[in-house]
């Protein structure tokens, strides 16, 4: 059977981990450099700052229009910080999935579990869970001071924070243990190159689906 009567489906990489791991810039990276991945666009009821771009840097909605989706069913996922709302629409999440476009997410471990609660097909299917873990305790202090704009109290508040995420890590098909940007970067490609391969991935277009009756993909 020619290739060219394959599709993949694309994989809903969803990634986690503590602050100063690295996890958005990997997300961001990957999907600036590889054509078939996108960075999930979030949903939010906060207003946009200056530069921002509706369906470019969020989706804008008010927050009776964010609730009455949230009623619906309309997010995989969604929080409340710091008096607004965040969330990822399922449907912006499909639409790319369908089209064999891989979509990256950066979520924290509530997010990911209510990612992983979804009783949709397609996102189980899809689902690619991802945790980037800090080697040691010396090296996480030093990651959450490296920007040095925090006070001791927020540092102190994110370490916990920090350490509450670590213990959640188990919970994830695969951990990269950081080490620096090149080897992490290295890392994650190579689990995402090899869950493309996944046999279960490829799906028989529909052109040809009558042609090859016989194969179950």
């Amino acid at each position: 059977m020619s290739d060219q009567n394959l599709k993949r489906r694309g994989l809903l990489c969803v990634v986690s981990g503590p602050s100063g791991s690295g996890k958005t810039t990997l997300c961001r990276r990957f999907s600036e450099e590889d054509s078939d991945a996108v960075y999930a666009v979030s949903a939010t009821t906060r207003a946009p700052r200056d530069g921002e771009q509706d369906g470019i840097d969020y989706f804008f909605l008010t927050q009776k229009e964010f609730e009455a989706r949230t009623t619906r069913g309309e997010f995989l996922e969604y929080a409340e910080v710091h008096g607004n709302y965040y969330g990822t629409l399922k449907s912006e999440v499909l639409n790319h999935i369908e089209a064999g476009r891989d979509v990256l997410m950066d979520i924290d471990v509530q997010g990911a579990a209510l990612v992983r609660g979804q009783d949709d097909p397609a996102i189980q299917k899809a689902l690619v869970d991802i945790f980037i873990l800090l080697p040691s305790e010396e090296e996480l202090i030093k990651r959450l001071n490296f920007r040095g704009t925090e006070t001791q109290n927020q540092i102190d508040l994110r370490l916990k924070n920090a350490h509450e995420e670590m213990r959640h890590w188990q919970l994830y098909l695969y951990t990269v243990v950081s080490a620096d940007k090149e080897t992490d970067f290295s890392s994650f490609s190579a689990i995402l190159a090899g869950e493309r391969c996944r046999s279960s991935r490829l799906i028989p277009r529909a052109e040809s689906s009558s042609d090859h009756p016989e194969l179950d993909l």
